[in-house]
């Protein structure tokens, strides 16, 4: 077992043991000061029912990270099985997003056209921890669909296939 010693700790070994944690992949939106942006994130969960209330983390050196953290608004929208390429473009190549991805039609946070479930979500606390925020949100309002949905583990994409009913 890993020692918790920082002169000893191995950081890709334990970056690997995290990846044993298999998780839903989205993308979160958010009008910034440069457009409309996205991102992909796995450090999703919701916190609270009553309120409603969902968190996610952003890493303090993602060159996205001063639009996020200033928004004051973000969707949260899991993706599905079929928008792998969506979460590569997010998670390394271009943010912003093109008029055709989105719905522009409103204030609201950017609104992806594919998204299995949306929720969109007022910032409510923002909490630095470590290398990243912590951004929690109030969900305000949220969509959802039926399909399977993209999933990772261990440095893979996967699917999480819709239950039967």
């Amino acid at each position: 077992m890993n020692s918790p010693d920082p002169a000893a700790f191995d950081l890709a070994a334990y970056r690997r043991a995290l990846g044993g944690f298999a998780t839903g992949v989205c993308v979160v939106t958010a009008h910034t000061p440069d457009g409309p942006y996205g991102i992909t994130i796995n450090s999703f969960t919701s916190v609270s029912l009553k309120p409603p209330l969902v968190l996610w983390c952003l890493d303090r050196s993602s060159d996205r990270h001063d639009g996020f953290a200033a928004a004051d608004r973000f969707a949260v929208h899991m993706l599905p099985v079929e928008d792998r390429e969506m979460s590569d473009r997010f998670a390394w190549g271009i943010c912003r997003l093109s008029s055709d991805e989105f719905d522009s039609t409103s204030a609201e946070p950017p609104i992806l056209k594919n998204a299995l479930t949306r929720l969109d979500c007022v910032a409510t606390d923002r909490i630095v921890m470590g290398d990243h925020l912590t951004i929690v949100g109030a969900v305000k309002g949220f969509e959802t669909r039926p399909g399977a949905g993209l999933t990772y583990f261990r440095g893979r994409y996967g699917v999480a296939e819709e239950p039967d009913t």
